[in-house]
């Protein structure tokens, strides 16, 4: 986003309305974009004691992220693919979910949206909890059932307890299991009618269905790579180890 010389006389509105993404900038610094639409961002920015440059900074960081694509992926090692997995993670826990339920939790919505707002009101923190509880779910038993099934291929378990280990909870199951969660904003899309607005929505609005409508492109894309990448190389790691340990005990 490039933005003109005495941009921070723009209101937060125009600018917000010129790219969604200041919308998310603005709350990484404290500051809820609805809450100062016709302020200048000078002002704002004097309030929260932020320098406008540092906004600047921030968004131009942010266009430059790239995600590694799913091809660069499947070329690394299982260990350095659950690494990316924990660290988008953490994005979604402590930059994109808290972004989403303050705009959900602060909008003060038009008489055209209060009922859908107030419903929105009571699902999305419902989701939330639900998508947290399968993100540590996750990590607890699938990520940790590949650093042991690492363990037990770097021989740091004794064959008998590593053949225990091996039959207990195998992948195809816990592959099975997160399934299920794979459409987890499937209400949230019914709700907005597939994030339809009219053409005369608020920017309000607009930047809500956008931000939400991006965090589901964020875990369909997430949700591949584990389905595509990680279950598939995890079973093949569990496979292997098996027939090691199956093949040690035979011989002795």
């Amino acid at each position: 986003m490039k933005l003109n010389p005495g941009f921070e006389k723009n209101s937060v509105g125009e600018l917000v309305s010129e790219n969604y993404v200041f919308a998310a900038v603005l709350h990484y610094f404290g500051i809820s974009f609805y809450q100062y639409p016709t302020d200048s961002l000078e002002k704002v920015c004097r309030k929260h004691k932020v320098n406008p440059q540092q906004l600047v900074a921030e968004l131009e960081a942010w266009a430059e992220q790239k995600d590694p694509s799913v091809e660069d992926l499947y070329l690394n090692p299982i260990e350095l693919l659950v690494a990316y997995l924990k660290k988008k993670h953490y994005y979604f826990v402590r930059q994109e979910l808290p972004f989403l339920s303050n705009m959900v939790s602060g909008i003060t919505a038009d008489s055209k949206y209060v009922s859908l707002m107030a419903d929105l009101k009571i699902m999305f923190p419902m989701f939330v909890e639900d998508f947290i509880h399968h993100i540590h779910e996750e990590e607890s038993r699938m990520f940790k059932r590949i650093e042991l099934l690492q363990d037990i291929e770097d021989g740091n378990f004794r064959t008998q307890d590593a053949l225990v280990i091996l039959e207990k909870d195998p992948i195809r199951l816990l592959a099975d299991q997160h399934e299920i969660h794979d459409d987890e904003m499937q209400g949230i899309r019914q709700l907005t009618k597939d994030y339809f607005l009219d053409e005369d929505a608020p920017l309000t609005m607009r930047v809500l269905y956008h931000e939400l409508q991006n965090f589901e492109k964020e875990l369909s894309i997430h949700a591949k790579i584990e389905d595509e990448l990680l279950f598939p190389k995890a079973v093949q790691l569990e496979v292997e180890a098996l027939r090691k340990i199956r093949k040690q005990i035979q011989t002795n």
